[in-house]
């Protein structure tokens, strides 16, 4: 029996091999897996410049974002500035299932596209909070940490949908218009976290440096601008290939990360699209959480200035 084969005209090779130590899994379950859901996870990538995770045989995972050299001419590309790096860098764009095939062909195990859209750099189209639990089986704090964040949001009559990370936390994703630049996401974002680590200070903290968390669930507010999220439906380089996974708001408490692999998820799923069926609509970022949001120092920024601070303290 032969381990390659041809689907839409992409060549798949070495289809037998294991995926990655402790993946349990073998390049065909991937494979398998994204082609199973491709219908579901193309339009979350779609027109979106695409940042994967490969793992090659006999190597650590490693980020790409530059489009090989050897991509085929019909993977379509945008190139975008990036200012950390000072350089151009070519991005996919998975529009189809002949992309995602020859990304699955790579070992692209992880899909991580932009907040925008293609041509559209200002204007991110969902408002995102990643919820981190503390190191330890604290899955079940993610979850009552996400729904103080869905009161927060509920308190200023916006909604949001919630999915698994496919590690250990969870993603709240709000859709908004098209009206507010990246800079007043960036802060509504902040304010949301602020808002909500109100409501149970115990519980949740949005101190950045790990040290000051306290053994709390960090609510990340940085997921604005330039970043990525990983996608719904992306499986994860961790053991069991896991993948992140909507879940409705009811649920939440009766679920587990686990519960979410490339083996059991299509099954899961049947004809379903849970991340298009629980998304609301866009809607536009209040006036109030962005004014809030423009007084809190943006975490990344602040962490750099305090590290700085404390280090000055340890050398006096």
């Amino acid at each position: 029996m032969t381990s390659d084969e041809v689907r839409d005209g992409v060549s798949l090779t070495n289809l037998d091999q294991p995926l990655f130590d402790g993946a349990e899994a073998t390049k065909r379950d991937l494979v398998d897996y994204l082609d199973a859901v491709a219908g579901r996870l193309i339009p979350v990538l779609r027109d979106r410049p695409l940042s994967v995770v490969r793992v090659r045989q006999g190597q650590d995972p490693f980020m790409q974002k530059n489009v090989p050299k050897y991509a085929p001419s019909w993977v379509r590309t945008v190139t975008v500035w990036a200012e950390s790096s000072r350089r151009q860098i070519s991005y996919a764009l998975c529009d189809d299932r002949p992309t995602l095939l020859w990304l699955a062909n790579q070992r692209s195990v992880e899909y991580h596209p932009a907040l925008f859209r293609s041509g559209d750099w200002e204007h991110p189209t969902h408002l995102v909070l990643d919820i981190d639990p503390p190191p330890g089986d604290a899955f079940p704090s993610a979850v009552r940490a996400a729904h103080l964040v869905r009161q927060a949001l509920a308190d200023d009559g916006l909604a949001g949908a919630v999915k698994t990370s496919g590690a250990k936390g969870l993603h709240i994703f709000v859709p908004i218009d098209a009206a507010a630049p990246v800079e007043d996401v960036a802060a509504a974002t902040r304010a949301l976290a602020a808002r909500a680590e109100r409501l149970d200070p115990a519980l949740a903290t949005t101190a950045f440096i790990r040290e000051d968390r306290g053994g709390k669930v960090f609510l990340d507010s940085t997921r604005a601008g330039g970043a990525t999220v990983v996608a719904a439906y992306s499986p994860r380089v961790r053991p069991g290939v896991p993948v992140s996974f909507p879940v409705a708001w009811d649920d939440l408490d009766a679920v587990a990360p686990g519960d979410f692999t490339v083996r059991t998820a299509p099954r899961l799923l049947g004809e379903r699209d849970p991340w298009a069926e629980l998304m609301p609509e866009p809607q536009r970022l209040p006036a109030d959480l962005i004014e809030e949001g423009h007084t809190i120092p943006v975490a990344r920024v602040q962490a750099m200035h305090e590290g700085k601070r404390r280090a000055r303290a340890r050398r006096a």
